[in-house]
């Protein structure tokens, strides 16, 4: 394939692209961000707080079938993604897919309402696949900031993002967590019935906040009708030659192995600390806390994180972020009351949002324009395929010390790997490749 070769963005000609292709319109952004505001819902009511609880204490399941279910989704969602990326890319359909798929994700919420005592099995099959609603429609919702936003912008609005996904999904969590434990003074039977409300109001929420986006960001779809089956022909195509096409790019390869470390060590904090809490004897009022003091740092902090990696540079904000993550464990380790809990998750909103949006937006500078969802997709498979190793030496340094703490110590590993294998990367020649090659 040629190469074309073009100038630097701050230049006429791509300004004139940029208007063209209506990057960096503030309705098309503001539509874009309040995205975050709709599917976070899910991820705090449904997957962080609520149905964790209720899928035990009211559906009749165990800690292994929730990990069991859990498991399920993700490789669903790993083995979709890359595959409707490039399906997506090649249609030009990026949000016809998000669309689909965030509608699959609010009817699984909405149908988690009429869970009752001893239905584990399908609230098992809805959680599946509200979470591959949820997990493959954010493969396309991060393909789309490229579509919406020039390169120099990116890491503000991708933090913005992310800051009014910690809002909205803070928002309306609290109010699902009062009708919870206020069940009575709003007239309710018991506690089951505001859990099955709440996860209603989930699937409300989602659609409704989704719209700006499906009205304000089209698709440009391609002059390419065909059958289902070639569609998926031609997707399993691209992404072979993704598998080989990456190679051409070294600095994103460097940046991925980089991703993948810190992917790894921000999800095992964020699926451990629950129950790391409960075996160190927090009680579950007060991890519910943490987790609301998360969300509501989380917002504000994404947007000054953001700013900072504007200004002071994305390499010097996401070591940052992963050096308070090494500071995060080891303060974990000597946790012992619920206080403590309360500043560790402060910390985590510190940086959370920042490290994830600014990674986002670090990727999307460094992939190559017409493939942005199909390298998204490709992204989603390898992190999620390697996003095992820290719940494994978790739970191997457990089994072997007999020491949650020992074991959490252990997550530091991640964290180092990440800071030295960022040193490595040169963003601006990443930038670079991804231009010069399309």
């Amino acid at each position: 394939m040629g190469t074309l070769h073009i100038e630097g963005y701050g230049d006429n000609g791509a300004k004139q692209r940029e208007r063209r292709h209506g990057l960096d319109d503030k309705k098309r952004i503001r539509a874009w961000v309040m995205y975050d505001w709709a599917n976070s819902a899910f991820a705090t009511t449904v997957m962080a707080a609520v149905m964790p609880i209720y899928f035990i204490s009211v559906a009749g399941g165990t800690d292994g079938s929730w990990s069991f279910t859990q498991t399920a989704a993700a490789i669903l969602v790993a083995l979709l993604s890359p595959l409707l990326g490039a399906i997506a890319d090649h249609t030009g359909r990026k949000t016809t897919f998000l669309r689909v798929f965030s509608l699959i994700g609010a009817c699984a919420s909405f149908g988690l309402a009429f869970v009752g005592p001893g239905d584990m099995w399908l609230a098992s099959v809805l959680v599946v696949i509200g979470m591959v609603g949820f997990g493959t429609g954010n493969t396309f919702y991060d393909a789309l900031l490229n579509d919406i936003s020039s390169p120099a912008r990116r890491e503000r609005i991708s933090a913005r993002g992310y800051a009014m996904g910690y809002l909205g999904g803070g928002m309306l969590l609290a109010v699902n967590l009062g009708l919870i434990l206020g069940w009575e003074t709003v007239g309710l039977p018991d506690q089951s019935a505001a859990s099955q409300i709440s996860f209603m109001s989930v699937g409300i929420w989602w659609i409704v906040f989704s719209l700006p986006l499906f009205r304000q960001v089209k698709d440009q779809p391609m002059a390419r009708e065909d059958t289902i089956a070639n569609h998926l022909r031609t997707g399993l195509k691209r992404l072979k030659e993704t598998s080989v096409r990456i190679r051409k790019y070294p600095e994103l390869l460097k940046f991925m192995l980089a991703y993948w470390f810190m992917f790894d060590g921000i999800n095992t904090i964020i699926v451990m600390a629950a129950s790391y809490g409960t075996t160190i004897g927090i009680e579950s009022k007060d991890l519910i806390t943490a987790l609301l003091i998360t969300q509501f740092v989380g917002f504000p902090s994404s947007l000054l994180f953001g700013k900072l990696a504007d200004r002071l540079g994305s390499k010097k904000m996401l070591q940052f972020s992963l050096v308070v993550y090494l500071v995060i464990v080891v303060l974990g380790y000597f946790m012992t009351s619920a206080l403590h809990f309360y500043l560790l998750a402060a910390m985590v909103g510190m940086v959370q949002g920042g490290a994830q949006a600014t990674s986002r937006a670090v990727f999307s500078k460094m992939i190559p324009e017409g493939r942005t969802a199909e390298f998204n997709g490709f992204l989603s498979l390898t992190s999620r395929f390697f996003s095992f190793g820290g719940p494994l030496v978790f739970g191997l340094v457990k089994l072997i010390s007999d020491s949650s703490r020992s074991a959490l110590l252990a997550v530091a590993f991640f964290f180092v790997a990440g800071i030295l294998l960022l040193s490595l990367v040169n963003f601006a020649k990443g930038e670079r490749e991804a231009r010069e090659t399309v």
